[in-house]
């Protein structure tokens, strides 16, 4: 039985100065990294923030597009659902949504 894929549409905001996960009005995940997007310096650390953040290998991420947009599909090999994976970056839909 191999892992299953979560596929997740992330914005980053790159050169922020810090690291955060973010939740906006219409539901759409966005990381703010401290990297500017060069040299895939803001990719490397979207890869390893997302591994940490959710406690898995950075091997099992990968951009599958938008490389170099603000908009990218992250596809995570894990066997969370997307509400967990919410759940593990601190942003409970419904709970968190209030907030913002």
């Amino acid at each position: 039985m191999g892992t299953m894929a979560l596929i997740v549409e992330i914005k980053v905001i790159p050169s922020s100065g810090r690291q955060k996960w973010q939740l906006d009005k219409n539901g759409q995940i966005k990381c703010y990294l401290k990297n500017p997007p060069e040299k895939g310096k803001a990719n490397k650390e979207l890869v390893s923030f997302i591994a940490e953040s959710i406690q898995c290998a950075q091997r099992d991420i990968e951009i599958i597009s938008g490389a170099t947009a603000r908009k990218k599909k992250i596809k995570i090999h894990t066997n969370n659902t997307y509400e967990m994976f919410l759940q593990k970056l601190g942003l409970e839909t419904g709970v968190q949504s209030a907030l913002f």
